[in-house]
C-alpha cells in the first residue's frame, strides 16, 4: 500500500512515517464499514417492529432533527448521511407525514422543517434502539464508558483533520 502512496505523495514525508497510514487506511475503512454496520442495525430494528415504511437514513435524520426546527442544511451538518441525497430524504420524509415544513419568512428559497407526532414516533424508535445497545454494549461489545470517551476524542480529532484538509486544502 506504501508504494502507491508514494507515486502520489512526497516520497520524503512517506519514508518518514510508514507505520501511519497502514493505521490511517484502516481507520478509514473502520469509519465506513461502522457506519454500514450501524444502518443494517437500524434497518434490522425497524423491521422487527414491522416499520417497513422507513429506510434507516431516513430514521437517522428524524432521530437527529429531535425537537428543533431547521433548515435543511443545519439537518445536513449535523447528521451523516453517506451515500444519500438529504433534499430528496426530506421531500419523501414530508410526503408521508413524518416532517412539517415551511417556507423561512427572510429568506423564501430556504425551508424550516420540523417532525410531526408520526415523525416523533420514529425518533424514540431509534432512541429506544440506541439506549438499549448502549445498556448492552459493555458485556457484549466488550466497551465501557472510557473507552468509548477515547474513541470519540479520535474521531473527533480525525473529523477536525478531515474538515482542516478541505478547509486549507491538505
Amino acid at each position: 500500500m506504501i508504494n502507491t502512496v508514494e507515486n502520489t505523495v512526497d516520497r520524503k514525508f512517506v519514508s518518514t512515517v510508514p507505520e501511519t497510514i497502514d493505521f490511517y487506511i484502516d481507520a478509514i475503512n473502520l469509519v465506513e464499514r461502522a457506519h454500514r454496520n450501524l444502518l443494517e442495525v437500524v434497518k434490522d430494528d425497524f423491521d422487527r417492529v414491522g416499520r417497513e415504511d422507513m429506510n434507516p437514513v431516513q430514521a437517522l435524520m428524524l432521530y437527529h432533527m429531535g425537537e428543533d426546527e431547521m433548515s435543511a442544511g443545519d439537518l445536513r451538518a449535523r447528521g451523516h448521511y453517506l451515500g444519500s441525497n438529504v433534499s430528496y430524504n426530506l421531500k419523501k420524509l414530508v410526503d408521508l407525514g413524518y416532517i412539517d415544513h415551511k417556507r423561512c419568512k427572510t429568506d423564501k428559497r430556504a425551508v424550516r422543517v420540523k417532525l410531526t407526532e408520526k415523525g416523533n414516533e420514529i425518533r424514540n424508535i431509534v432512541a429506544a434502539l440506541f439506549a438499549k445497545q448502549s445498556a448492552h454494549i459493555n458485556a457484549v461489545g466488550e466497551l465501557n464508558h472510557e473507552e468509548l470517551e477515547a474513541m470519540n476524542i479520535g474521531l473527533q480529532r480525525l473529523e477536525r483533520f478531515w474538515s482542516d484538509s478541505i478547509r486549507f486544502r491538505l
